[in-house]
């Protein structure tokens, strides 16, 4: 393939709808199909994105009518899509695409009868056998649904196959195999999509524009130039109703071993020498591989500090500590806040460390990573008489969209006096933008065939190998939990972890430094 034909195939991957397809979506009575999933799908309709031959059909256990169903669609699209439902003919052309099928995941016969369904819809909407089951469901059901649809002959259709499914894939390395394999009898490695929704959202696809189109970055991100970084993903709420799920999990697990590592491999990874989703994930894989490993207790104990957040307050309001949250033992152990220093040992980043810190009960919610540059040097120049900071790079990824560089500059006056500057792009803030949530890029992305910003197993499996120490590590009581009151930033522990290196966590949106001024499209001076 020529350089033109190979920039002419990416170009109509970026644009071209979705195949036509029948989208099973497994759990379809569930919460993620209601606030997530059915939205989604109604703004790829909207923009013309699901293409002219789809259909949809809600499945679980409880009885439902068509009627009935696509009413709970109206009512999900009506609370939680970008776009509101639309009156009349376009409405109804798009709901009569829905049908509902109850059955029960393993029994066959009901597979067998959804078979039949499915095969008139196919000649009723023009599809040509192609079909993707989306198992918005617990992560034990997936070997079972796997089979099922084998046996009950789901997967005998000429067109493609493709199996779409959510995490926690697995509870540490060895059941993530077992799931996987249990899987892989049914469906090729490329036939599977595993979601991780941060992946989806535009300021994490944004990281590979930024570093990569931008020619003043990329001679700097090195360890030459680039003195830590930073990647924080904090939470206000507590566990809520999930205190069940939640104690079994918990933030290493929840957050860490997938949302926090795929930003991390997203900074890091080498530019990828196509945009090719297997060269993209190559490279990413090639991080994972490269991260110091935590190879005994005392690894642990020295770069993680596990955190359980106690009764505290925010903005005058009484916060329950964890252990008083409802289904939470009273002598839980479980973490809610993680923080660490990791290493990506390779040329480029060799002796830079990476901080990332996730909790619940902090005081902002935000995820935003922070790229600190190695400062100017000292006692030359304006450092001889002035305290100058470092440049920064900061990239907002929720709530906030947007990026903004940090520099020194000339305060106004007669003075040769050092102002701070933070010049923004706040994406959120454009007036008329309608930025697509991240479960429509990724629905739409997995109808089109394109895995780039899907797990592949290898690099799951390589996220694993890395959190298994530190969840064992917990788990024989060889590191210490430390109490944190709720509304506040966690134990002062992971302040020390920076300051051992000399450095600080920077704020993040919502609390920004005093002294810097700020050139912004939100926030005019």
């Amino acid at each position: 393939m020529t350089k033109d034909e190979d920039l002419q195939m990416d170009k109509t991957l970026d644009t071209a709808a979705a195949e036509g397809a029948v989208y099973f979506i497994f759990g379809a009575t569930g919460d993620l199909a209601r606030r997530k999933l059915f939205p989604a799908l109604y703004s790829l309709y909207r923009e013309g994105k699901l293409g002219d031959r789809f259909a949809i059909v809600g499945l679980a256990r409880r009885p439902r009518t068509d009627e009935q169903f696509r009413d709970d669609v109206h009512e999900s699209i009506r609370e939680f899509c970008r776009y509101k439902p639309a009156e009349g003919g376009e409405w109804a052309a798009f709901a009569e695409r829905f049908s509902y099928h109850p059955l029960d995941i393993s029994n066959v016969d009901g597979m067998r009868q959804l078979s039949e369904t499915t095969q008139e819809l196919e000649r009723r909407y023009e599809i040509p056998g192609n079909r993707l089951f989306y198992l918005a469901l617990a992560p034990d059901l997936f070997g079972t649904v796997s089979r099922t649809l084998r046996d009950g002959g789901m997967l005998n259709s000429p067109g493609w196959h493709r199996l779409v499914i959510e995490k926690p894939f697995g509870y540490d390395y060895p059941s993530a195999e077992r799931l996987n394999e249990e899987i892989r009898q049914v469906f090729r490695e490329e036939e599977v999509f595993r979601i991780d929704h941060y992946l989806g959202k535009e300021m994490v696809q944004n990281i590979e524009m930024i570093r990569f189109a931008n020619a003043f970055f990329e001679p700097l991100w090195n360890a030459g130039h680039i003195a830590n970084v930073q990647i924080t993903l904090a939470e206000t709420v507590g566990v809520e109703e999930r205190g069940a799920y939640y104690n079994k999990s918990g933030a290493l697990r929840d957050m860490v071993q997938n949302h926090m590592l795929q930003m991390l491999t997203m900074i890091a990874m080498e530019p990828p020498s196509r945009l090719d989703p297997e060269d993209i994930r190559d490279e990413k894989v090639k991080v994972l591989r490269s991260i110091r490993t935590f190879s005994s207790p005392e690894e642990v104990r020295a770069r993680v500090i596990r955190g359980q957040y106690a009764e505290g307050s925010s903005k005058g309001k009484p916060l329950p500590g964890y252990r008083q949250e409802e289904s939470v033992p009273a002598d839980s152990a479980t973490e809610t806040f993680f923080a660490a220093r990791m290493f990506v040992d390779n040329f480029r980043w060799a002796g830079v460390p990476f901080y990332v810190r996730t909790g619940k009960r902090l005081p902002v919610k935000s995820t935003e990573i922070v790229v600190e540059f190695k400062n100017a040097p000292r006692n030359v120049l304006f450092a001889r008489k002035q305290e100058l900071q470092p440049n920064l790079l900061v990239i907002r990824v929720n709530p906030m969209e947007g990026i903004y560089i940090k520099i020194n500059a000339k305060r106004p006056g007669n003075e040769m006096t050092i102002q701070p500057v933070v010049m923004e792009y706040c994406q959120s803030c454009l007036v008329g933008i309608n930025t697509p949530e991240a479960y429509e890029r990724l629905i739409f992305d997995a109808g089109r065939g394109d895995s780039t910003y899907f797990t592949r197993w290898d690099e799951l499996a390589a996220a694993w190998q890395l959190v298994d120490p530190i969840a064992a590590a917990w788990r024989n009581n060889e590191s210490e939990l430390h109490f944190y009151p709720a509304g506040t930033w966690g134990p002062e522990q992971a302040d020390a972890l920076l300051r051992e290196d000399g450095f600080r966590w920077w704020p993040v949106n919502g609390e920004e430094e005093d002294n810097v001024v700020w050139v912004t499209n939100s926030k005019p001076q």
